[in-house]
């Protein structure tokens, strides 16, 4: 792989239709649809080529999780006459696993982007130019202490997030994990306390649990998973308390100390304060949008509220010839298919007819990745209610599906949400197994304008989960509104 760089202080400036600020999907995407289009591209990466996603993200975590499933299976004993155990964690060598995995991930997408003709840049990018509209200039400092400075017909930002670490009194005098280093952990601690309750944090949650840490949950939310239907965060943590994690919701940390070998969290219910201890403590609150090194005010740019970089529904930015894509925007939710199809769309407003493509985000799915999944599309039963529509609600116990009997995986339910006039599905929302797969077809029916009564009918294999969404259509309706 070519690394652009001169000796001197600053290169000559080369200048392209394109320069990609990340190297993650997005920029990946953002790249290849620019040089498709027969663009010049140059991509600037600080970092190791492939962003969150393969390196510290979806990938490696979504390893962990299945390794941690193999392990939980083999304890659980769930067939007679078949006799499984779980053993001690080599965590040692589980790791090493996941490195060697992704190992092989981003670089190929790297070298596949310079063969098709992207010139890459490693370094840290800044703009040093641009402010008042005129072309964008972004400085690249090298690790050798030289710079190339690259003028392009447009730029864009796909530099990402990173963990979010709150102020809490005492949290940087303790050795805590983020959603990054509890991935590289050589020993499973024995106790873990988790700040944060939606989905990073319960994936990992979940993992350490079962790879055999006792594990309790604490988030400022009055329930898990906020965002998710209610009916799916306590169907969900209704599941995982069976499975041995414990969760202290509605409660504000306050203080973080060390106490010999234990890191002690204080937090306060609104009626006082109250301690918990545990080996570790992984604080996962989110993540904010990577922007500091880039000297957004040189090309005229400012942060939001959230520090993410501020753009319109066409990706472009307050500078006609910068945009962004990805969790950098703080659109959307921070996933990777978003970023890939927001990277889509600005190269298209970028370069194609007169820039003012927009993304539909009506019917956008999610996925929480904990055993069984929490998955969901289109509107809950809250938003129905606030929007002040008649709806109606069908919800299906999984116990009533013959995939869940066969598999002895009976944890779980299905809910559609229906508009109460015109029968049109509004929104689906599952816990269970294969949940992420089932949201799926739920996406295309909603795409569709499929409505209850035409989703009962349609065809559905018997003694498969997918089958789930044919009988909720079949049952009556719970509430109407």
């Amino acid at each position: 792989m070519s690394t652009q760089h001169d000796t001197s202080p600053y290169a000559s400036t080369p200048r392209y239709d394109l320069a990609v600020i990340g190297s993650g999907p997005a920029a990946v995407t953002a790249a290849m649809a620019a040089r498709g289009r027969g663009k010049t591209v140059a991509l600037v990466e600080r970092g190791a080529y492939g962003g969150v996603c393969p390196n510290t993200g979806c990938m490696p975590s979504k390893l962990l999780i299945s390794a941690a499933a193999t392990r939980a299976d083999a304890g659980a004993g769930r067939f007679p006459g078949i006799a499984t155990t779980a053993g001690p964690v080599d965590m040692r060598v589980l790791i090493e696993d996941k490195r060697s995995m992704i190992a092989q991930l981003p670089g190929a997408d790297a070298a596949l982007a310079e063969a098709r003709g992207v010139e890459m840049f490693q370094g840290t990018a800044s703009f040093s130019g641009g402010a008042g509209g005129e072309l964008p200039v972004v400085s690249v400092a090298h690790a050798d202490g030289s710079h190339t400075e690259i003028t392009a017909e447009h730029v864009l930002i796909a530099t990402g997030a990173e963990p979010l670490i709150p102020t809490i009194d005492g949290l940087p005098d303790v050795d805590y994990l983020t959603s990054t280093t509890a991935m590289e952990l050589d020993l499973v601690p024995e106790t873990l306390l988790v700040i944060g309750a939606n989905a990073v944090g319960l994936e990992q949650a979940q993992t350490l649990s079962r790879l055999g840490a006792t594990v309790t949950v604490v988030d400022i939310a009055p329930r898990i998973t906020p965002h998710e239907d209610a009916a799916v965060s306590a169907a969900l943590e209704e599941t995982l308390t069976e499975e041995g994690i414990s969760f202290r919701t509605g409660v504000t940390p306050v203080r973080v100390a060390p106490s010999g070998d234990q890191v002690v969290l204080t937090v306060d219910d609104g009626t006082g304060p109250s301690t918990l201890s545990a080996e570790r403590l992984l604080v996962a609150t989110g993540r904010r949008p990577v922007t500091d090194p880039l000297d957004l005010k040189a090309a005229g740019l400012e942060t939001g509220p959230a520090g993410e970089v501020v753009v319109d529904e066409h990706q472009r930015t307050a500078h006609p010839r910068i945009w962004a894509a990805g969790d950098v925007t703080g659109r959307a939710r921070q996933f990777a298919y978003v970023a890939v199809a927001q990277a889509e769309l600005a190269v298209a407003n970028a370069f194609d007819g007169d820039g003012t493509g927009t993304l539909d985000y009506r019917y956008l799915p999610h996925v929480t990745f904990t055993s069984p999944a929490a998955a969901g599309v289109g509107l809950t039963e809250e938003q129905a209610r606030e929007s002040d529509r008649p709806y109606e609600v069908r919800v299906l116990p999984l116990t009533h599906i013959g995939r869940t009997m066969v598999s002895r995986r009976p944890h779980g339910m299905v809910k559609l949400v229906s508009d109460g006039e015109t029968d049109r599905l509004l929104g689906v929302h599952i816990v269970g197994d294969e949940a992420g797969e089932i949201i799926v077809a739920a996406t295309y029916a909603l795409e569709a304008g499929f409505t209850v009564e035409r989703l009962a009918r349609t065809w559905s294999p018997f003694l498969t989960m997918g089958e789930s969404l044919k009988i909720a259509a079949q049952q009556p309706a719970t509430e109407s509104a």
